[in-house]
């Protein structure tokens, strides 16, 4: 019989929020549980207790970034009950993917993007290939004729002009640019 993981503690999701924030401006890559836990408030000790491992911390952190994803998503599909059309959805998405206060979660979904694709057999796992589907997912309930090839293709080419402008602003900080790149796309 299958069991499951009980509702983590209020300490749990502490030290959860606690870490992502510390995640979100130190990055993954060399997370070490004794700097992270002295940061936070924590030990080495409890952070294994409540997650079992380094992975196992990793890999809640990786969910608590999504959980950010998902949230603007609901919002953004939610809000009409007509299809707003994939250009529209695209404008929304930019300007929520640009916003200043998310660029430490940006920076987050790109290391961890990269990290599953070089790395997926380790916490990142899927986490790519998950993001690409729930953004894909929302581009779709934008259109109006969603099974076709063609809107297929459409929203894909959408999503990967959406995350190359995003990385090109990340490396740059160039926004009237990319913005520029990202409006002139959604004109064609």
């Amino acid at each position: 019989m299958p069991t499951t993981k009980p509702a983590p503690s209020a300490r749990e999701q502490e030290l959860l929020e606690r870490a992502y924030e510390y995640s979100l401006t130190h990055g993954l890559a060399d997370l070490s549980l004794r700097p992270l836990a002295t940061a936070i408030g924590s030990s080495p000790r409890v952070l294994l207790f409540l997650f079992g491992s380094k992975d196992g911390l990793i890999r809640a952190l990786l969910q608590r970034a999504r959980a950010d994803e998902l949230a603007l998503l609901r919002q953004i599909g939610s809000a009409d009950a007509e299809p707003a059309g994939l250009t529209v959805v695209a404008r929304e998405l930019w300007t929520w993917l640009v916003a200043v206060e998310r660029r430490p979660l940006m920076k987050f979904w790109v290391e961890a993007y990269g990290r599953s694709l070089v790395a997926p057999e380790g916490p990142w796992g899927d986490y790519g290939r998950s993001t690409v589907d729930d953004w894909l997912e929302l581009l779709k309930a934008s259109q109006a004729d969603p099974e076709t090839a063609a809107s297929a293709a459409r929203r894909t080419a959408v999503l990967a002009m959406l995350r190359g402008a995003l990385l090109d602003l990340l490396a740059t900080g160039d926004l009237e640019r990319t913005t520029a790149a990202v409006e002139d796309y959604l004109r064609d």
